[in-house]
């Protein structure tokens, strides 16, 4: 009996260690980049979006100034806001501040890395490679795991259906088009 609990709890353990060492982080000078994920792609869909928290701990601000990636003809730094009942997503065209000795959380209906143009669609357990580019600390590669479509509070669709998009994020479709 023993044996079996001692086997069962190292088991147990392995596991865990081996979803941790999944998880991993990034840093480029006073960045730390941590949990990055995707959700998986619904077929058919044009984007997909990337999520992140970065912690700058230095004492100087920077600026998330522009990503990209082979799975993506394009990507895009974006923010989700809520204007009456309808999600609006728009491009900081200047990047997103990441403040001296603050976190942002780049996170589903707020801000995040917007892949568009994406050829074939993300799926869960792929890694999607990325390099985000910051406008002191310079550039750092980072992978994406995808997990699964419907993650969090909300699924993919959900996040998606009610935004407006420019019709050059879309190749010319209106985003009610592109479900």
């Amino acid at each position: 009996m023993l044996k079996l609990v001692t086997t069962l709890t190292a088991f147990g353990l392995a596991s865990l260690l081996s979803h941790a060492a999944l998880a991993e982080d990034f840093a480029i000078g006073n960045l730390r980049i941590s949990d990055p994920y995707m959700r998986a792609m619904i077929p058919g869909a044009p984007v997909g979006g990337g999520y992140m928290t970065i912690t700058n701990t230095g004492s100087n601000d920077d600026r998330l100034v522009a990503a990209s990636s082979p799975r993506a003809g394009m990507v895009q730094i974006h923010e989700m806001t809520m204007d009456k009942d309808v999600m609006v997503m728009r491009e900081l065209a200047d990047g997103l501040p990441i403040p001296a000795g603050k976190t942002v959380e780049l996170k589903p209906g707020s801000y995040h890395v917007m892949f568009m143009k994406v050829g074939e669609g993300f799926r869960q357990g792929q890694t999607v490679k990325a390099t985000l580019r910051f406008e002191k600390a310079g550039p750092v590669d980072i992978e994406f795991p995808v997990g699964p479509a419907a993650g969090g509070k909300t699924s993919n669709r959900e996040d998606m259906g009610a935004m407006t998009m420019p019709d050059a994020a879309m190749g010319g479709a209106h985003a009610d088009q592109a479900k």
